[in-house]
């Protein structure tokens, strides 16, 4: 692999070959034309797109927004050609099927692509990402003639996609959406509502827009087991594919936000002239459960987009604090002797090493669960299941902890820079801002907590849970032969059981009805098992670095310091947070209105 500004290219080529061994995917029939040359080659050009043409108008479009210039959104040029370079790459279409126009790629190379783009410019890489989540749901559950009128002309880079599931009154309570769908003669659904935070909503990137939209069919039962799900398309699109008229969809409004300001994000209104036509996707009333197909996707893409903003505001920061020089050590009382590079400072390397921990860990996790992806093409029905438990089990987070973290990191980023990092001349404050999203949108992080706590662990009987452990007690077998990763896989395993004990003293109470004051703990229980997956992650890095010779030595040792770096100063999160979980503290539930 070549070298990159936007990422660690030593790091993503020791976690997809040395620790995911990706090359193994090649066993699979559906991979197995490709080969390590092909993944390599694949990366390299998403490496170059990504530096030549998204990023360097990351900070253009950040300063010019979208805007209306007579009824239609404005974006600057720079954005449409980096999407016409993108899409004349390929990368839409890279995990579709060959015989779809695709190249049939891993959705962890596809991760790892999606990671560059991001890293160069999170906004207007949001437009592609939307697009294909779009077609991907369309491929698993439309028909037949829905694919073709649909989802090919966005795999082609001809139209683009969205979906529609906020609305105004509800945020992210779906069960009170108010979006109706009127059953017509001729099996189509006119459709009438609103919906609020569309990203790439409404645009002139491509000849259609494809709005994948909840809606409830009238009479539907109350709440989500009412939900549908409809392809409503900007302009109206006939049997042989052609796009017609308006759809009676109407950009009700621009919201202008605090970062990623390239990529627009609307408020639409749909069937104020009674005339906007939907078609129905699959069944009725299982809406919620085809869009949850797009939404996953998009909680990972949002995992990785954050990751790689704590990335680029981490690499920046690096660089500075090796070129930037300023004070002496604290035991150095010559004032004439000349100033450090900061990064000579403990402090300066403390808040870099912070910021290492979460980007690594953060990159590894990511491609993991992208790799889960993969292995539901594993002939082995026992590993599809088990790569469906892990990927159902990560997937908040993926998204929670890699957000909130990842935004951590680019506030520690700034504080490298001082007073510089606060001015809009130094790129690491847009890195803040357009990262600052990530932990409301897809599912604010609470609910991703929600999710964890009320239903992932819990499925099967901890069966998701287990496989994980299993992953973490191999590590820990490994690393034994180390004297000092065997004291760290000691404590590993002491926050295993310390969860597993919290995990069933949980499900226990609320099978006793106390479910509400269990989930009262979920963000502190998303703590416990984020910090203890993170540590398993750095005592995997450490472990296999440790063995493989062939690595730079400053390399393996960093991966070793890292490690050690985690256990000492984060790892006793997971004893705080499960000791709150496992108590129930109803301090936050027992609050009143009343006494703010």
């Amino acid at each position: 692999m070549s070298a990159s500004p936007l990422i660690d290219r030593r790091h993503l080529e020791f976690a997809l070959y040395d620790l995911l061994d990706i090359e193994r995917l090649m066993r699979y029939p559906r991979f197995a034309e490709h080969g390590r040359e092909t993944f390599d080659a694949t990366i390299d050009l998403a490496n170059r797109i990504a530096v030549e043409k998204f990023l360097p108008h990351n900070r253009k479009s950040d300063l010019n927004e979208p805007h209306l210039v007579d009824g239609r959104v404005q974006l600057i040029p720079e954005i449409g050609e980096a999407l016409r370079a993108y899409n004349e790459a390929g990368f839409t279409a890279v995990m579709a099927d060959v015989d779809d126009g695709g190249l049939q790629l891993p959705f962890v190379i596809a991760t790892a692509c999606d990671a560059l783009f991001a890293a160069a410019n999170l906004g207007t890489s949001a437009y592609p990402a939307l697009a294909r989540a779009a077609a991907n749901l369309l491929d698993a559950h439309a028909s037949v003639d829905q694919k073709r009128r649909y989802m090919r002309p966005i795999l082609e880079g001809r139209w683009f996609g969205t979906m529609c599931l906020s609305e105004p009154q509800a945020g992210s309570s779906l069960a009170d959406i108010a979006t109706t769908a009127t059953p017509q003669p001729d099996g189509t659904y006119k459709i009438s509502g609103a919906k609020m935070w569309i990203s790439a909503g409404e645009h002139e990137l491509g000849a259609n827009i494809v709005h994948l939209v909840l809606a409830k069919i009238v009479g539907a039962p109350a709440g989500v087991r009412g939900i549908s799900l409809f392809i409503v398309p900007r302009y109206k699109v006939a049997a042989d594919g052609s796009v017609g008229t308006s759809n009676d969809v109407r950009l009700a409004g621009l919201n202008h936000k605090m970062g990623q300001r390239g990529s627009v994000n609307t408020f639409l209104k749909f069937g104020e002239q009674d005339d906007c036509i939907g078609e129905l996707v699959g069944q009725p009333h299982h809406g919620l459960g085809y869009m949850f197909h797009m939404m996953n996707e998009e909680r990972i893409g949002v995992g990785v987009g954050a990751v790689q903003q704590g990335s680029a505001g981490y690499l920046y920061a690096l660089n500075y604090a090796r070129e930037r020089r300023q004070g002496r050590h604290p035991d150095q009382k010559d004032a004439s002797t000349p100033p450090l590079p900061i990064i000579e400072h403990a402090d300066v390397r403390r808040m870099l090493l912070w910021q290492k921990c979460v980007v690594e860990a953060g990159q590894l996790l990511c491609l993991y669960a992208a790799l889960q992806v993969d292995r539901a093409h594993d002939p082995d029905p026992a590993v599809q299941r088990d790569a469906a438990l892990l990927l159902d089990l990560l997937t908040p987070i993926v998204k929670s902890w890699g957000s909130d973290s990842s935004l951590k990191a680019n506030e520690l980023a700034i504080q490298v820079l001082g007073g510089y990092g606060y001015t809009r001349e130094y790129p690491v404050e847009q890195f803040y801002r357009d990262n600052r999203i990530n932990p409301i949108h897809e599912g604010t992080n609470g609910i991703q907590a929600l999710d964890l706590l009320g239903r992932k662990v819990m499925q099967q009987e901890g069966a998701a849970l287990k496989l994980l452990f299993a992953a973490m007690s191999d590590t820990c077998l490994r690393a034994g032969d180390d004297a000092e990763l065997r004291v760290h896989a000691q404590q590993l395993q002491q926050g295993m059981r310390r969860v597993g004990e919290v995990t069933r003293v949980a499900a226990q109470r609320m099978a006793a009805g106390e479910a509400r004051d269990v989930l009262a703990n979920a963000t502190h229980y998303m703590t416990a098992f984020s910090t203890l997956t993170v540590a398993w992650l750095w005592l995997w890095m450490a472990e296999a670095a440790s063995r493989n010779l062939a690595l730079d030595e400053d390399f393996r040792a960093g991966k070793r310091q890292a490690c050690r770096f985690w256990f000492a100063t984060e790892f006793a999160q997971v004893e705080h947070a499960a000791r709150l979980v496992g108590e129930v503290d109803r301090s936050a539930l027992d609050m009143r209105p009343g006494w703010f």
